[in-house]
C-alpha cells in the first residue's frame, strides 16, 4: 500500500494592487475535509482524486489546503507565515509518506517572500527527504521559478486559456506521480526561460497564437517519451525577480529531446512576441464607438479584474459612459462596501446618493457620487457557472442609477463568468453594454451575442498596457517593458536522484 500525500495552496497576486491580502482570504480545510470538498468538483483536487481513488493499493494522506477566493493584492507577511506554517505541519504530521501530490497556482508572492511555493516545496523537501517522487500542478501564468523545478520531479500545467481544464490537469499529474512511483518513467525536466511579459487576444488557446505551442506541447506529451510539456506565461502583475514566461518538457529520460522541443517551442514564441500583446482603446473612444454600435457591445476592463489580482473598484469606465453621455442600458459590476451597506440601511425601493469606487484603489480611482433606487439586496452567496464552487460577495446591492445598472460587492470576487450578474437579476443578454472586469471569458458567455467587444485601456491594477505599471523586482531587460530586448535562450535541465 503507497501512501501519497495531497494538499494545495493557491493564490494569484498583482504586486501592483495597495490592498494586501490576508488569511482571511483563503478557505482553508484539513484532512479528510479537503477530499470531500473536491470528490465530484472540477479543479485540480477533483481530477487528482479520481485517479489515486481508483487505485486499491493506494492510502491517500490529505493535510492542508489554502484555496484564495480570488485573486488579490500581496499577501501579508504574518498571514503567509501562518499558512506555511499550517501547510508544512501538515507534512511533518503526514509523515512518512511515500509520494506527494501539490495543486499549486504558482503566482502567489507575500511582503516577505517572493516564491511562496518553491518555499514550500524546498522545505518539504527537507521534512520527507530528497528520494520521495514529488508531482505539482501549476496555472500557465504561473511564475515557474528555480525553486520550484530543483524541488520536484515533474510538473503539468494547464493547457486552456481561458481556464477548462483544472480536471484534467489534476488527472495528468496524478498519473504521472503513479508512473513515478511504480517506477515506470525516470522522469528529466528541460525549462527555458524567455524574457517577455505577454497579455492579448492571441493568447486565448482555442483561437490565439498561444494555442499553437501549446498543441505543440500535448503533442509531446503524446510521444513514447514525452510525460509533461506546457507554455508558462506568467502572470504579468505578479512582479518578483523570476517573472517571465517559460517553456518546459518533461520525458522520461532522453535529456536532448527535452532539451530540443523545450528550445524549439522557446524560439518560436519569441518570434510572435510582438502579437502577443492587447491593442487597446481609450475609455473615450470605446464610449464612441458603443454609442454608435447597433448591438450588443461589451467593453473589457482587464485593467480591474479580479482574476488577476486586481481590487475590482474602478469606476474609470462608469465615469466614462457618464460624461461621454451614453444612453444605452448598461451593466457594471464594482467593489464599494460602503456603498452597499448604505443600501443596505435604506432598503429596497428607496433612492440613495452615494459614491461609488475608490474604496480600495484610492490612488487610482476617485469615489464618483451617484444617485440611485435600491433594486435588489442579497447576501452574496452564489454557485459559479463555470466551476460549480460557491461564491461569497459579501453583502450586495443592485443599484440602478438612471440608464445604468450597477451590481455592487463589498468582496472582491472573480468575475471570469455571468455568475454574479445572474445571481442578481442580471441577465447580461438584456442590455446594450456590459462592463466585464476580466481579460477573457469562455465564447459562450458574451462573445457569442455580443456585436463588438473592445478592449479598454483604464487604469488599474492588472493594465495590459504594462508600461503603465511600475515593475521594479523582475529582471531586465524584458519584452515589452525595454526596448531591443535580446534572446538568447538557455536550456536547463532538471533530474532528480534516484
Amino acid at each position: 500500500m503507497a501512501r501519497i500525500l495531497v494538499a494545495e495552496c493557491k493564490q494569484e497576486v498583482s504586486s501592483f494592487n495597495p490592498t494586501l491580502s490576508h488569511y482571511d482570504d483563503f478557505g482553508v480545510s484539513y484532512g479528510d475535509d479537503i477530499l470531500r470538498f473536491h470528490r465530484g468538483g472540477r479543479l485540480e483536487m477533483s481530477g487528482a482524486l479520481s485517479v489515486f481513488e481508483g487505485r486499491s493499493d493506494i492510502e491517500l494522506a490529505p493535510t492542508y489546503s489554502a484555496r484564495a477566493r480570488t485573486s488579490a493584492g500581496t499577501l501579508a507577511a504574518t498571514d503567509w507565515q501562518r499558512i506555511a506554517r499550517e501547510f508544512l505541519d501538515g507534512v511533518r504530521r503526514a509523515a512518512p509518506v511515500d509520494a506527494v501530490y501539490y495543486a499549486l497556482h504558482g503566482a502567489m508572492s507575500s511582503e516577505d517572500e517572493d516564491d511562496p511555493e518553491g518555499y514550500l516545496l524546498e522545505e518539504t523537501r527537507k521534512i520527507l527527504g530528497e528520494a520521495i517522487p514529488i508531482v505539482i500542478s501549476l496555472d500557465l501564468h504561473a511564475v515557474l521559478t528555480d525553486r520550484m523545478l530543483q524541488h520536484s520531479d515533474g510538473l503539468v500545467a494547464f493547457h486552456t486559456y481561458p481556464h477548462e481544464d483544472f480536471y484534467e490537469t489534476g488527472v495528468r499529474a496524478a498519473w504521472l506521480l503513479l508512473m513515478i512511483l511504480d517506477r515506470e518513467v525516470k522522469p528529466v525536466t528541460a525549462r527555458v526561460f524567455i524574457p517577455a511579459l505577454v497579455r492579448g487576444d492571441e493568447l486565448k488557446t482555442e483561437t490565439g497564437l498561444l494555442g499553437r505551442f501549446i498543441r505543440q506541447a500535448q503533442a509531446i506529451e503524446q510521444t513514447d517519451w514525452g510525460l509533461s510539456a506546457g507554455m508558462i506565461i506568467g502572470n504579468p502583475f505578479t512582479d518578483v525577480p523570476a517573472l517571465g514566461s517559460s517553456s518546459f518538457v518533461v520525458t522520461d529520460g532522453h535529456p536532448e529531446r527535452a532539451r530540443r522541443a523545450a528550445l524549439g517551442m522557446a524560439e518560436g514564441f519569441w518570434e510572435v512576441r510582438e502579437r502577443l500583446q492587447a491593442p487597446l482603446t481609450s475609455i473615450a473612444e470605446a464610449v464612441r464607438i458603443a454609442s454608435q454600435t447597433e448591438g450588443a457591445v461589451i467593453l473589457t476592463d482587464a485593467a480591474d479584474a479580479p482574476s488577476s489580482g486586481a481590487t475590482g473598484d474602478s469606476n474609470a469606465i462608469l465615469r466614462g459612459l457618464i460624461e461621454g453621455g451614453y444612453r444605452g442600458r448598461a451593466l457594471l459590476p464594482i467593489v464599494d462596501a460602503p456603498a452597499v451597506a448604505a443600501a443596505m440601511k435604506a432598503g429596497i425601493g428607496a433612492r440613495i446618493r452615494v459614491s461609488v469606487g475608490g474604496a480600495l484603489d484610492p490612488g487610482r480611482f476617485t469615489p464618483l457620487p451617484i444617485e440611485a433606487e435600491v433594486r435588489l439586496l442579497s447576501d452574496g452567496r452564489y454557485p459559479s457557472e463555470y466551476t460549480g464552487t460557491r461564491t461569497y460577495a459579501g453583502h450586495t446591492a443592485v443599484l440602478q442609477a438612471d440608464n445604468i445598472t450597477l451590481v455592487v460587492t463589498s468582496l472582491t470576487v472573480s468575475l471570469t463568468d455571468r455568475s454574479l450578474f445572474l445571481a442578481h437579476g442580471q441577465d447580461p443578454r438584456q442590455f446594450d453594454l456590459v462592463v466585464v472586469k476580466s481579460p477573457h471569458t469562455r465564447h459562450e458567455f458574451y462573445d457569442a451575442w455580443a456585436a463588438r467587444n473592445i478592449n479598454v485601456d483604464a487604469p488599474g491594477a492588472t493594465s495590459a498596457n504594462l508600461h503603465s505599471l511600475s515593475h521594479r523586482k523582475c529582471r531586465r531587460p524584458i519584452f515589452p517593458l525595454d526596448k531591443d530586448v535580446v534572446f538568447s535562450p538557455e536550456v536547463q535541465v532538471y533530474e532528480r536522484p534516484r
